[in-house]
């Protein structure tokens, strides 16, 4: 296999993939998967040290004095730098089948944490410096609206990145079926928890526990999949993986839908915190959040439910 072909192997698809991740973060990601495969460094391992990076990166957003606007900087070039590490954890794991559900689990944290560390890292920064553009020091006298709106911008996220990585996963089950998704079911998980001793099994019980809910909650807001999965797995068996012909007749409909993933997961709301750092008015990151993303998240679902709904009524009549 020549380097290109490697590379392309460790993609997930040219369907979900971001033309700015194809053009910087997955070839970075490939060359740091690259020396990590030579050097024996696990994809787990990757996904942790980036952790460590993003929220150190994060932390470094809370200095708004102009001197030190370098630390803000850095902290952004460790964000970005985490990020390359997180594209190069799913490539190594795609590289050297090193496929595993805790890697699943670390690699959706790490970005929460991160973000996490940002919307702590904003709040202190206005709470301490205020809005140096404006000379406003407007949340230093009502700490609890930035606080409410933190809170609010953190919540969304981690919603909205939820919301994002299970229509891609979604979509990867029609295009590449069981094996190219990390598609999960609640039912499944109970199974496999309650398989599992607290006492004998504590360290693989604990993170299931909490991927159960966090699985759970993508299913609840999305009824209407869950009645074209329940569907596909009466007709087709336990992993429901349909015909070909009505894969590629789902995928043309999702298809449309993965750039509003894309916008839902890292780069877009990046750059809108960046900016809003640079320019001092950090709080204008929340805003973006809560009030641009979710009415994006919103769209995103009813138009997904939808598609579900088209795609089940098909799936019906071909009886």
């Amino acid at each position: 296999m020549t380097l290109k072909e490697e590379y392309q192997s460790s993609l997930k698809s040219s369907d979900t993939e971001e033309w700015f991740d194809l053009h910087f973060h997955r070839p970075l990601g490939f060359l740091w998967a690259k020396l990590f495969e030579k050097i024996g460094v696990s994809p787990n391992a990757i996904t942790v040290a980036s952790i460590f990076m993003g929220v150190i990166g994060g932390a470094m957003l809370y200095f708004g004095q102009r001197e030190l606007a370098w630390i803000n900087w850095l902290g952004m070039l460790l964000i970005t730098w985490a990020d390359t590490f997180d594209s190069a954890d799913g490539q190594l794991a795609r590289m050297t089948q090193q496929y595993s559900r805790m890697g699943r689990i670390l690699d959706g944290v790490s970005g929460d944490l991160w973000f996490a560390a940002i919307c702590f890292a904003i709040v202190f920064r206005e709470l301490d410096f205020g809005d140096r553009l404006t000379g406003s020091l407007y949340f230093a006298n009502h700490e609890w609206q930035i606080w409410a709106l933190g809170i609010a911008a953190g919540a969304s996220h981690a919603l909205q990145a939820a919301m994002a990585d299970y229509y891609r996963q979604f979509h990867l089950f029609f295009l590449k079926g069981q094996q190219g998704s990390e598609l999960d079911s609640t039912a499944k998980l109970n199974e496999q928890y309650h398989q599992l001793e607290w006492g004998r099994n504590f360290w693989s019980k604990m993170p299931l526990f909490f991927y159960r809910g966090y699985t759970s909650n993508q299913e609840h807001m999305t009824p209407k999949m869950q009645r074209l999965r329940a569907a596909l797995t009466e007709r087709y068996g336990e992993d429901g993986v349909p015909t070909q012909e009505f894969r590629e007749y789902f995928r043309q409909l999702s298809l449309p839908l993965m750039k509003y993933t894309n916008i839902l997961t890292f780069n877009t709301r990046t750059i809108a915190c960046f900016i809003a750092v640079l320019i001092n008015i950090p709080w204008l990151y929340f805003a973006f959040e809560i009030v641009v993303l979710n009415i994006l998240l919103i769209y995103m679902v009813l138009r997904h439910e939808g598609i579900c709904k088209k795609a089940l009524k098909k799936l019906q009549e071909s009886n």
